[in-house]
């Protein structure tokens, strides 16, 4: 029986080269997405042999979260569940409507405990791995990203507490830390008007997809997902003081015309 994975926020970015990986490699797969174009990433993932469902739904709502866990059920069987989806919002604090915050935590923290807390018994069962997606932003401030680093820095911890609570269940659950990707994450942030509008700087997707889906494949708890220059900021990071951590990405986060 082939192995199923589930991938949110699998149809692009760094979510569709994780699926992408997972098919090359016999895996079926049950990918989620906001837009329709979560349909014609399954229609190319098919093109690999295996079944892909798409589910074209809303993780920051309830309701939406509850369409991928009936899929779920559908299948009949998960192996891997790679927590990729989420947001990043640009702007200062205040400027930002209270909504679109509370959105984003809905989907950021809230889609990560409700998909856990449905499927870890799931995974139990299958002696199956998580692989969550989580950011070099958890590693301190961000402002001018001011809720989006937050929201991270939970991942990474619910996901280290929630690997330590499974321990002798055979679930692994390994926490990916990215640095800036070539994506269009900060351009649908709406941060094109800062130091992450321009990509040619930033990491290849497949470099980092593939960067995790080893570390989740070894059980590893974290990896740091880039180049030689990400990993090294990615460990300067974890020692620095919290002001010179925010002053640093304030001034790569903060738009060009406030400045």
């Amino acid at each position: 029986m082939r192995p199923r994975a589930l991938v949110t926020g699998g149809s692009a970015g760094i979510g569709l080269e994780i699926a992408r990986l997972l098919g090359a490699d016999s895996h079926d797969l049950i990918l989620t997405g906001l837009s329709p174009r979560v349909h014609a990433a399954a229609e190319e993932l098919r093109g690999l042999g295996g079944d892909v469902v798409a589910v074209q739904s809303d993780l920051s709502q309830p309701e939406g979260v509850q369409q991928v866990i009936e899929a779920v059920r559908a299948a009949g069987r998960l192996d891997v569940m790679v927590l990729n989806a989420g947001i990043a919002i640009g702007g200062a604090f205040l400027d930002i409507a209270l909504e679109r915050h509370l959105n984003l935590i809905d989907l950021n923290i809230g889609s990560t405990v409700r998909l856990c807390h449905a499927l870890v018994p799931d995974l139990i069962e299958t002696r199956g791995r998580i692989l969550m997606v989580s950011s070099i932003s958890a590693f301190g401030p961000t402002p001018y990203e001011s809720v989006y680093g937050p929201s991270k820095a939970f991942m990474s911890s619910f996901g280290h507490g929630l690997r330590e609570e499974l321990r002798g269940t055979g679930v692994s659950v390994t926490l990916l830390h990215p640095g800036a990707t070539a994506t269009e994450f900060h351009h649908r942030a709406g941060m094109d008007a800062t130091r992450f509008g321009d990509n040619s700087w930033k990491n290849d997707p497949m470099l980092v997809a593939r960067q995790g889906v080893e570390a989740m494949r070894s059980g590893l708890s974290s990896v740091i997902g880039g180049d030689e220059a990400t990993q090294k900021i990615g460990e300067e990071r974890r020692y620095q003081p919290e002001e010179e951590k925010a002053r640093h990405h304030a001034e790569q986060a903060r738009p060009s015309h406030t400045k």
